[in-house]
Parts: structure tokens; C-alpha cells; sequence
């Protein structure tokens, strides 16, 4: 073959490989997308080559977490953490990893975990003053935790006053939070529904519909969520929180099952409710519903997506 020619052809095969791997969607996407078994394959290729990547370690503990995993999450985001240690958005997730690590064990290891949570979301707030995320999760540990781990309402209500420049709807959901744990729940109410004037956006309808379900007021929990559907035009994961609710309370599954197959036909999905649970749980609903065969297909989707998470292939040997 002429040198030009060859040249050539092997120029047109080194640009159609880089195409093919420019198509695959980067890890981050696939774990947005719920595609963990995917994502997981290709954040260790990515650690194989580069075992001190912050960022792969991260995503790879985002990983675990959406499964339910809490040792594997806290190793990864304890690496992610330790090769870059001044982000707080590393910081955040280490504290939320810790958090869900806590939740799985016994509560005297409970309480020492917890002690990790606190410190690793007050290290990120200490990062970066303008997270809004991680001021919002330590306000609500101070809420929820008790002042031997390091919990406090004085502490929750010292973070209001960071939290109000930044964002005015966390700021009343913390301050509702502080109400409902005071067992003001006049207080709280208002401050849930301050919250949703604020912006008027799904999530802050799922908080207070949530505190209407607590209250045992269903009427209005019901139609809080329909408010927060109404609202949520990216689709995004507070339609599942709201099927959720709908499910709880017994009331239209038929609107609870529009909101799930919404959100997974919607490019707004995310690991805040990865696409493998809301198989799960539009699997359960279907049953509920008696459609087996329904149900069957969504839990095969979620073994699809994500083969060791252990519900999903769990739900398929029960139907």
C-alpha cells in the first residue's frame, strides 16, 4: 500500500476509535443514569491505570452509596478525600457515606460513626462557607443527632444565619426542622410552607407533604404532593419521593405510577433515586396492582442495571 494511502487509512481508524470511545457516556452520566454496573467497570479501568484519581474515587463511592453499600462508599470517598483534601464536595460525600454506614451497624458503633459524620460535613462547610448542600446536611445532623455525638438545636440555629444568604428555602426548612424538633409544629408548618413560597420548587413541596404524612394529616399531604408533580417540569427525583408518599398513604397509584415511569423516561434522572430502585419500586407497585408480569419486567430492569444489588434480584425470585 502507497505510505500516503496507509497513512491515510490508519489516520480514519485512530478517528473512528476515538469516536467510538468519545459515544460512551463518561461514568459520571452512567451513574446518573443508573447504570451502576457500567459505571463500576469503567471507574476501575480508570483506577487500574490511575490508582490516586480523586474524582474516580469519588464517583466510585456515589457508586457503592446508591447501593445501599456503606463500607465500600466510605473507603472510596475516604481515598477520595485523603488525595484531595481541600474539596468540600469530597468532604460532603464522605460525611453522607459515614451517615449511611451508621444507619447499617449496631448503635454502639453507631455513635462512633457518627462522630465521623459531623466532623467530615463541618470540614466541608469549613471548605467551601457557600455548600449549600453541606450546610443543610449538618444543620439537620445538629437537628437529629444528640449532643453526644455532637447534635445540638443551639448549634442548628447558630448555622441559620450562614444558611440565609446562600439559599432562603434551605434556610426555612432548617428552621422548620428546629420547630418540629421543639414539638412546635405551628412553627414548623410555617416554616415548610415559607419554604415552598420561597421557589415554589418540588422539593420543598415533598418537605412539607412529608410533615403533613408525620402529622397525620393525609388530606393535605395528598394534595401537597400533586402540587409538587405539578411543579416538578424537569421531572427530576422528587417525582419518586412523591410516588412514594402516594404509596404510603394509599392513595392514586395510577398518579404514583405515571410519576415513576416519568421520571425514568426523563433525562433529569440522578443517583438522588437511582434508576435501579425506582425499577424496584415501580416493580412493587405493579404487583400491589396485580400485574406480576408488570412487575417482573421492572425487576429485571434493575438486576439489568445494577446485578448485585441485592432487592432488585431478591424481588425477582418473589414474584
Amino acid at each position: 500500500m502507497h505510505p500516503i494511502r496507509s497513512a491515510l487509512v490508519a489516520f480514519a481508524f485512530f478517528t473512528g476509535v476515538c469516536r467510538l470511545f468519545a459515544a460512551d457516556p463518561p461514568a459520571e452520566e452512567l451513574l446518573k443514569q443508573g447504570r451502576i454496573d457500567e459505571a463500576q467497570t469503567t471507574l476501575r479501568q480508570v483506577l487500574a491505570a490511575q490508582p490516586d484519581d480523586a474524582n474516580a474515587h469519588l464517583l466510585l463511592c456515589r457508586a457503592y452509596y446508591a447501593q445501599d453499600m456503606g463500607d465500600d462508599a466510605v473507603h472510596e470517598c475516604e481515598l477520595a478525600a485523603s488525595n484531595a483534601p481541600s474539596s468540600s464536595e469530597y468532604q460532603f460525600w464522605l460525611g453522607r457515606a459515614y451517615g449511611l454506614k451508621a444507619s447499617q451497624v449496631n448503635m454502639l458503633s453507631a455513635f462512633s460513626i457518627a462522630k465521623k459524620v459531623r466532623v467530615a460535613f463541618e470540614w466541608a462547610v469549613q471548605l467551601d462557607p457557600a455548600n449549600v448542600e453541606a450546610m443543610s446536611a449538618l444543620g439537620e445532623f445538629y437537628v437529629r443527632a444528640p449532643s453526644i455525638v455532637g447534635g445540638g438545636l443551639d448549634k442548628a440555629q447558630a448555622l441559620v444565619a450562614q444558611l440565609q444568604p446562600q439559599s432562603v428555602e434551605k434556610t426555612h426548612r432548617l428552621l422548620a426542622l428546629i420547630a418540629e424538633k421543639k414539638n412546635d409544629n405551628a412553627t414548623a408548618e410555617t416554616e415548610f410552607m415559607r419554604a415552598v413560597a420561597a421557589g415554589r420548587t418540588p422539593e420543598a413541596y415533598i418537605d412539607l407533604s412529608q410533615f403533613y404524612e408525620e402529622q397525620k394529616q393525609a388530606d393535605k399531604a395528598a394534595a401537597t404532593v400533586q402540587a409538587s408533580i405539578q411543579a416538578n417540569r424537569a421531572k427530576n427525583a422528587s417525582l419518586v419521593d412523591a410516588a412514594g408518599i402516594l404509596t404510603t398513604l394509599h392513595r392514586s397509584p395510577d398518579i404514583a405510577e405515571r410519576a415513576l415511569r416519568a421520571y425514568l423516561a426523563s433525562p433529569a434522572k440522578s443517583e438522588d433515586a437511582p434508576a435501579f430502585k425506582v425499577h424496584v419500586q415501580l416493580g412493587d407497585l405493579l404487583r400491589q396492582r396485580g400485574d406480576a408480569a408488570g412487575a417482573q419486567r421492572e425487576y429485571a430492569a434493575a438486576v439489568a442495571l445494577a446485578p448485585n444489588y441485592a432487592p432488585a434480584r431478591k424481588a425477582m425470585q418473589g414474584t
